[in-house]
């Protein structure tokens, strides 16, 4: 019976390791000629460039704490929306959060007639000087640390959750039947 609570415990550890390998090795979008990880995608939707904008508008309002210091360009004409905003990193230090640092990316909302491009690139870890955060998929690199799996899934969650929030953000508004009494 002890043979197999042991090798129980050994399968769970050697599981809990592998997802763990898993969660903290994400796969980020390279684009190919800039070098750059850069997240991209034309999502079609209904809706007209003006509403469009407008939409993109609202839900930054809704989604940034101080939408008009974030937000560096807003083109209506052209359809162009850029904003530069941050993620926080953390990391555990026996069982406190600490904070790992603030990596700064740059959104493009490009806006036409039923549909939309989001852009997210320009990741760069906030420091005496900033250092493109590419740098963190290079293994090889003498300085590489495994934290730095950890703060490139944090990036990809939290890149993911915003597209999220964006695609929900963007959808048409309900149309509210009259009320017929």
């Amino acid at each position: 019976m002890r043979g197999i609570g042991t090798s129980i415990f050994a399968a769970f550890i050697l599981l809990s390791t592998f997802v763990r390998a898993q969660e903290t090795a994400p796969q980020m979008p390279v684009d190919e000629e800039t070098k750059l990880i850069t997240y991209k995608e034309v999502v079609k939707i209904e809706g007209t460039k003006p509403e469009l904008f407008n939409r993109a508008i609202e839900w930054i309002g809704k989604n940034y704490k101080n939408a008009a210091d974030v937000t560096k360009v807003r083109d209506p004409e052209s359809g162009l929306i850029e904003l530069i905003h941050r993620i926080e990193l953390t990391y555990d230090e026996k069982g406190v959060n600490k904070s790992g640092g603030i990596v700064d990316y740059t959104l493009r909302i490009e806006l036409k007639d039923g549909r939309y491009r989001y852009t997210f690139t320009n990741f760069n870890l906030k420091q005496a000087s900033r250092v493109p955060i590419e740098k963190w998929l290079d293994k090889t690199d003498k300085a590489y640390s495994p934290s730095w799996d950890h703060y490139l899934f944090q990036v990809d969650k939290s890149v993911h959750e915003i597209i999220d929030s964006l695609k929900k953000g963007m959808q048409p508004p309900v149309k509210k039947k009259p009320d017929e009494w």
